[in-house]
């Protein structure tokens, strides 16, 4: 790997760490500037999913007061289903060829950035309908199907977690917030694991992408409390996606 490489990975793990601090969608830099150094699609996959894994877990401690039990599941209950989901979706990774996945990667590119840009309307709505709580099948169910996505492919993860929270029952917004990032935490660490014994990450390129995650989602964290305009950082995000999906469609 080149110094250029080393910089430029550690500079799209920067940006994607404040980004993920801030409003979400670091994914859409990482796993492009992953492939664009060389890295396969499945390996540069799997390799975000690790990089990533910091700052979710940060995140998770700092939510860990605001978590508690709304729906019919316990805490534990959905953490265990998660870890059940994505070692399933993990495992699907590790069994798509790399001309396949490549080709699903615009797609589930695509399904993220929707998912961003309409995700807190979708959540908003969500509340505001005041829907009850959803029985420990249907809960079961959604929780297994979000972690399978996660588990394969961690791009818009958050919101679609946030999204299902609401569907089965959550209402407090700080609360789902602090259970989106330690399932976000646990589906990443037993997705990273099993990639890991898979030999699908590419520790190099990790190391220099690790290191700016981390400086990003620290100096990420003291940012969002001075940014006003979440809109509009959501709208440039929306946006950043948008244009890896043209370039990952026409390449």
């Amino acid at each position: 790997m080149t110094m250029f490489e080393f910089f430029l990975l550690a500079g799209a793990g920067f940006a994607a760490g404040l980004l993920n601090a801030v409003a979400g969608g670091g994914t859409f830099l990482t796993l492009p500037a992953l492939i664009y150094v060389g890295v396969s699609p499945v390996n540069a996959n799997a390799t975000a999913t690790l990089t990533a894994l910091p700052g979710y877990m940060s995140s998770a401690w700092g939510f860990r007061h605001d978590m508690q039990r709304e729906g019919t599941l316990s805490l534990w209950a959905t953490t265990g289903v998660g870890i059940v989901g994505s070692v399933l979706g993990a495992l699907l990774l590790v069994v798509t060829p790399g001309d396949t996945f490549l080709w699903i990667v615009p797609w589930l590119l695509l399904l993220a950035t929707v998912l961003f840009a309409i995700g807190p309307a979708v959540v908003h709505a969500i509340r505001r309908r005041g829907m009850g709580r959803a029985g420990s099948g249907a809960s079961v169910t959604s929780i297994l199907a979000v972690s399978i996505y996660g588990g394969y492919f961690n791009g818009g993860l958050g919101i679609m977690l946030l999204a299902t929270f609401g569907i089965i029952g959550y209402m407090n917004l700080h609360g789902m917030n602090g259970l989106k990032n330690v399932m976000s935490a646990v589906v990443s660490l037993v997705s990273a694991i099993t990639f890991i014994a898979a030999g699908l990450i590419a520790w190099q390129p990790a190391l220099g992408m690790a290191i700016g995650v981390t400086v990003g989602g620290y100096l990420g964290a003291s940012m969002s409390r001075r940014i006003v305009r979440t809109d509009l950082l959501r709208h440039f995000v929306t946006g950043i996606g948008l244009t890896m999906v043209t370039i990952f469609f026409l390449y």
